[in-house]
């Protein structure tokens, strides 16, 4: 049996989607690859200017989609929709909100410098404003919603396999595994 091997792994901003796709890419030995690095124009701050959904899937497919395995992490909901047929597997993360904020604070005082993101630092207002966003998925007010992620999975005619991404990374990408190799 030809295990999976065109993996998709999305949940809210924090959930972890892109620390379990390096994980499952790595055991599995194949290419990784993460929407932001589509989504978004290189830019000095970085994620400040997307590109048109016409490019990000023309760099998409240019970069990785006609290859035959990769796993990709992040969310495409809306404007990735053609990529649909492509996945083999879709692994959508829930992990609770409270995780989520912590994770997503702790990565942008890593990517930002603590100085940055503390009160009166140059990049706390754009952090806060960021972390409002994330932390209303759940509400369903946000472009990016619980909600719409659920209909969206509701409507993927291929596997979709829900996941606790508060659990151990080991595990989480083992079961991941296991479920590719059983297809």
């Amino acid at each position: 049996m030809t295990p999976t091997c065109r993996i998709h792994i999305t949940g809210a901003s924090g959930s972890g989607t892109t620390t379990l796709g390096r994980a499952v890419a790595t055991a599995l030995a194949i290419p990784h690859h993460d929407t932001d690095d589509y989504l978004w124009q290189p830019t000095e701050p970085p994620y400040v200017e997307l590109r048109p959904p016409e490019l990000r899937l023309r760099l998409m497919h240019e970069m990785f989609i006609a290859r035959g395995k990769w796993v990709l992490s992040g969310s495409l909901q809306g404007w990735g929709d053609p990529l649909i047929p492509c996945f083999d597997l879709v692994v959508f993360l829930t992990t609770a909100r409270e995780l989520r904020v912590q994770r997503l604070r702790a990565r942008e005082a890593t990517r930002y410098g603590h100085d940055a993101v503390a009160p009166g630092g140059a990049r706390h207002r754009d952090m806060e404003e960021f972390i409002g966003w994330a932390a209303a998925y759940d509400e369903g007010m946000v472009s990016r919603t619980l909600a719409k992620h659920q209909a969206w999975l509701a409507a993927l005619p291929c596997p979709v396999l829900c996941l606790d991404g508060g659990g151990v990374l080991a595990e989480l990408a083992a079961r991941v595994v296991s479920v590719t190799r059983a297809q």
